[in-house]
């Protein structure tokens, strides 16, 4: 096969990854932002009716994502993931700024479509607050422990991984302050939301970095997970 005919066929291949990226992550924001919508009108105030609503649709909706897009994309849907991949060496550095633009504009799309859906301005800055320590702290948690699942998952039973990401998400909605973002490109998307679902676009920097400092630890973790015993350190264990 010639070299031409083997780039065309790789641009190819990862053309259909970028759109199954874009899809993926446009796809999960419209069902955390339009189940949030939702949620909150049937709960008719009862915050923690339309908390579980939210978060038992995002988790089941996760599941279907991934097992959709994970042959075409490996369904990322996350900016930390696809870092992730690239630091343990999975994943091409070449592919990530395209994976990355593709994860925040979809994220976006998602949102005004959610909008559209519920007749509501295509774009609406939030206003609700998530700040501070505590908040910082469950996303740290939220995306270390959201890293942890999916790289030591994959490594026995990577046909689990959907439903281990699913349920994980689900559960963290709850066990965490700051209801589990731990996704860059969704705390992007969700500050053009005024629902239930929003964060205020000041309130951004502050998620991602704990985001950031998450998988930070969730890769030095990883790391020393891999590692060999000493000969003595092997030696002590008998």
């Amino acid at each position: 096969m010639l070299w031409s005919d083997m780039l065309q066929i790789e641009r190819a291949r990862y053309a259909r990854e970028i759109v199954a990226e874009l899809l993926g992550t446009a796809f999960l924001l419209a069902g955390v932002v339009g189940s949030g919508i939702m949620a909150e009108r049937l709960a008719q105030g009862n915050v923690a009716i339309a908390l579980l609503a939210n978060a038992l649709a995002t988790g089941a909706l996760l599941v279907a994502l991934i097992l959709t897009f994970g042959s075409i994309s490996g369904a990322h849907l996350n900016p930390l993931v696809s870092l992730l991949e690239a630091v343990l060496g999975r994943f091409r550095w070449a592919k990530v700024p395209g994976y990355l633009v593709a994860q925040i504009i979809g994220g976006l799309l998602g949102v005004v479509a959610a909008h559209m859906m519920f007749s509501l301005p295509l774009i609406t800055f939030s206003r609700h607050a998530r700040t501070g320590g505590g908040q910082w702290t469950g996303e740290f948690i939220a995306s270390l422990g959201l890293l942890l699942i999916i790289v030591k998952c994959a490594e026995k039973k990577p046909d689990a991984v959907p439903y281990a990401v699913g349920a994980y998400i689900t559960s963290a909605y709850w066990f965490t302050s700051s209801t589990s973002f731990a996704n860059p490109a969704v705390t992007i998307a969700r500050c053009v939301t005024g629902t239930f679902a929003g964060i205020r676009p000041r309130d951004v920097s502050g998620f991602i970095l704990a985001q950031l400092a998450g998988g930070a630890a969730a890769i030095l973790l990883l790391f020393w997970f891999q590692q060999r015993p000493s000969r003595r350190e092997a030696t002590d264990s008998v």
